[in-house]
């Protein structure tokens, strides 16, 4: 069986996230820790909380998580833990993880803030693993008030429209991020999950 680890800041609140994955096959276990990457086949970080809070609480082993992206353990980041994986936000004023060259910017106030609810996406990398079998223009569900802008726009895998075009996946080699959230987004969700643990599970 696939062993995926939820990594929790503490906000609680992960329950669909964890029943999503293991409802599709996976062993899942909460940690607020990292030791050993190794020790499981998959890393998912939640989309739960606020910036500051979450790497203040992810800090602790922050050295020995980005050893583990060395081992080609994948990881899955949702809406924060897609955020905080790159230099800055607008929302906090720690340094992020520095994973991803760019920074995290406030949705514009000509839009609804937070942005809660379903938008379709626009799949750009056919090939994604993380998208396969999930037909273009699929809906998603999202609940954020802030979007990235990755230095590198050759990692964004889709777009999404709401008020400006903001990236609602990345990917580059074993990190795969979604601005929305795949555990409240039906069956386009829940295939996406079932694609994250296959991902993991070849993987080693």
């Amino acid at each position: 069986m696939t062993r995926i680890s939820i990594f929790d800041y503490g906000a609680g609140n992960i329950f669909s996230l964890e029943s999503s994955l293991q409802r599709n096959g996976a062993k899942v276990s909460v940690i607020n820790d990292i030791d050993n990457m190794e020790d499981y086949d998959g890393l998912v970080l939640p989309g739960v909380g606020n910036f500051d809070p979450a790497l203040k609480s992810i800090n602790k082993c922050k050295t020995k998580f980005l050893k583990g992206l060395d081992k080609n353990v994948p990881i899955l980041g949702i809406c924060l833990g897609m955020e905080m994986l790159f230099e800055k936000s607008e929302e906090g004023h720690l340094e992020g993880l520095k994973v991803f060259d760019g920074e995290v910017k406030a949705l514009p106030i000509i839009v609804k803030i937070p942005h809660i609810g379903w938008n379709n996406i626009n799949i750009i990398k056919k090939e994604s693993e993380l998208f396969a079998g999930i037909p273009n223009n699929s809906w998603v569900y999202f609940v954020h008030s802030y979007y990235t802008l990755p230095e590198d726009e050759s990692i964004i895998t889709t777009k999404t429209n709401y008020g400006i075009s903001v990236p609602a996946s990345l990917e580059k080699n074993n990190i795969f991020c979604t601005q929305f959230h795949p555990e409240k987004s039906s069956l386009v969700g829940e295939k996406m999950i079932k694609n994250f643990i296959k991902i993991c599970s070849h993987s080693k």
